[in-house]
């Protein structure tokens, strides 16, 4: 598949199957994450691999948003190593950075098979206590992850696109 046209079919996932993500699905994940661009290439996602009942109950007291995913990769950033735009603002690139390794990961799981969904409803404070995250740690997203079930199906919103005219100018 092109990638216009898996671009275009990847939509939320919100009905899995019961079914586990094979470790080497998990490795490509991971992998698309690794090679994400980020700001000077300081790299400074930080993403924990969640699996098992136990600590899939602890990302349910995070956000109701877990649809029942077998796997949820939290996403972050560690401030330590973040690029920061000195000269100008101060401006941090870790949200950012983290928000473009997300959607890598997201497009890599949709182009082995598997079902995402971006989730920022989440209790960062909650988040923070139930996976013991350090203080330099920021989550930014959960993202569920599994096998579609057979019923999956995008929200009636998934195919309504602004037209390129309202979303881009020219030299203006």
């Amino acid at each position: 598949m092109n990638f216009k046209d898996l671009a275009a079919e990847r939509y939320s996932t919100r009905r899995f199957k019961n079914r586990p993500v094979e470790q080497e699905k998990i490795d490509l994940v991971l992998e698309a994450a690794r090679l994400a661009p980020t700001a000077a290439n300081k790299q400074p996602q930080r993403i924990l691999v969640i699996t098992g009942e136990d600590a899939l109950a602890r990302v349910d007291k995070c956000t109701a948003c877990r649809f029942a995913a077998p796997l949820v990769f939290l996403v972050g950033y560690d401030t330590d190593k973040c690029w920061i735009r000195e000269k100008y603002d101060g401006a941090k690139s870790g949200e950012i950075d983290a928000s473009i390794v997300t959607t890598h990961m997201m497009l890599q799981a949709a182009d082995i098979g598997l079902g995402t969904t971006w989730v920022m409803h989440f209790d960062p404070v909650k988040a923070r206590e139930e996976f013991s995250l350090p203080a330099n740690i920021i989550p930014v997203a959960f993202l569920p992850t599994g096998y579609p079930a057979d019923d999956a199906a995008p929200s009636d919103r998934h195919t309504l696109r602004e037209p390129p005219e309202k979303l881009a100018a020219y030299s203006r």
